[in-house]
């Protein structure tokens, strides 16, 4: 493999930005400086000149869909559309078919990935109220976490038995992913308005259903329990101003048990949106009211939130297309992630340097992601590259998730991902994903 150096980028990195060259040998970073001479002819050199180097984004909750749901979309489809958006490593969720509730339907889905997927890929073990004896065959350096659905989960996932989750929270060392959703208050909820307007539902009320009370009463839960056992818990998509109030800002990152996430969909649109997307932007938990859209943004800036994450989560158009009750919750957003949070950095209302630490720098301390996840020598060379004056729509020839369609069809960003580099290797240039793939298996240091 040849060399690659990067010269004259604007490298963002652990909340500076400076002027500089990034030398890489076999997928490691093994210079940075202001002036990197190409030595010898089997250096690829990269003018970076007006652009800026970012460490590849870490997605820590994504559905590929494989197995079983290959129709809406492939590890080898969606991964290809994340390195066009400049994720270099994600982490998936168990709710496929079959579910990842084994050691054995875990590694299979490894053996996909090494075989198919264009970024660094770990996955999810999946919790069941009758599992716990796979769970602590889970090996904690080799697997990104355990994910549990307290509220709006397929199939038998659903983990709603309370001695189970107590003893899955006290027994086990890796770290719990959460879904928080109330399902009796959900469900009350949803009788109401079923009642009224049989299963066409109208979309706005989607947050009504699926409330800010279903949210708060479940994480509130989640937490209390976490400072029970001592467990350490993660709170994926908060989705309300009510339950930033639950976390903490205090202390530095490496030193919580009890972290949280928030979603580009949550950070983006409102309730105000729903009459002009309908059920496009249908997720779990609901996009809410322009207030608790305002909040969560706040609770990311004060470190109350740790990192970003997009919960891609495709569906065709025909599925989403349906009646409420029968249209799925989730959108495709890996590929356009980066460049919707790049606009809100163009809107003033967020720092390069913020963006990077909450989806590079974050993802990989909290889950303590080997080796990613920053700039420094010694690392892997996940990069990207940003040209932030380079403006671009999107359109259905450009988007590239196998569903074929996105919330942000017709949204122009003003910013582009121009290369990404996946374990120092051009993984993707302009629009054009290469068709060699370069993912790794993650691993942690725990």
């Amino acid at each position: 493999m040849k060399k690659v150096l990067i010269k004259d980028a604007h490298i963002v990195n652990e909340g500076t930005i400076f002027h500089g060259d990034i030398l890489i040998d076999d997928g490691i970073i093994i210079e940075i400086g202001e002036s990197i001479s190409a030595k010898s002819s089997d250096v690829n050199v990269f003018d970076a000149e007006g652009k800026h180097l970012i460490p590849g984004v870490i997605d820590d909750q994504v559905h590929f869909r494989e197995p079983g749901l290959t129709h809406k979309a492939t590890i080898h489809t969606e991964s290809k559309a994340a390195v066009a958006g400049g994720i270099t490593s994600f982490m998936e969720m168990p709710n496929t078919n079959p579910q990842t509730t084994t050691i054995e339907k875990l590694e299979e889905k490894f053996a996909v990935a090494a075989a198919t997927s264009h970024a660094n890929y770990s996955f999810m073990f999946g919790g069941t109220n009758d599992n716990l004896e796979e769970i602590l065959k889970v090996d904690s350096k080799n697997v990104a976490g355990l994910k549990l659905f307290l509220g709006s989960s397929t199939g038998n996932m659903l983990v709603d038995n309370e001695d189970v989750l107590e003893k899955i929270f006290s027994s086990t060392d890796l770290l719990i992913s959460v879904h928080c959703e109330d399902e009796a208050t959900i469900q009350n909820n949803l009788a109401i308005y079923k009642e009224r307007y049989g299963d066409d539902i109208p979309i706005h009320l989607h947050p009504i259903i699926r409330s800010e009370e279903a949210c708060y009463i479940s994480s509130s839960n989640a937490i209390a329990l976490a400072k029970k056992t001592g467990a350490r818990l993660h709170v994926f998509h908060i989705s309300t101003g009510k339950e930033t109030t639950l976390f903490d800002n205090s202390i530095p990152l490496e030193e919580k048990k009890i972290t949280a996430e928030v979603c580009i969909h949550h950070l983006w649109f409102s309730n105000e949106d729903y009459e002009n997307k309908g059920t496009l932007i249908k997720w779990n938990p609901a996009v809410k009211t322009t207030q608790d859209r305002d909040a969560l943004f706040e609770a990311l800036l004060d470190d109350r939130l740790d990192v970003i994450a997009t919960d891609h989560a495709p569906h065709t158009s025909e599925e989403k297309d349906q009646v409420y009750t029968k249209a799925p919750s989730g959108g495709p957003l890996v590929q356009h992630a980066l460049p919707a949070m790049l606009e809100f950095y163009h809107q003033g209302r967020i720092t390069l340097e913020k963006i990077v630490e909450k989806m590079c720098h974050n993802p990989a301390i909290l889950f303590q992601v080997e080796g990613r996840g920053f700039i420094k020598e010694g690392y892997k060379a996940d990069l990207v590259l940003i040209d932030l004056n380079a403006p671009w729509t999107v359109q259905k020839e450009n988007i590239l998730y196998k569903c074929g369609w996105s919330p942000f069809e017709g949204t122009t960003f003003k910013s582009r991902v121009t290369h990404t580099f996946v374990n120092g290797r051009l993984a993707y240039k302009n629009f054009k994903v290469y068709d060699e793939k370069f993912g790794e298996r993650l691993t942690f240091d725990r």
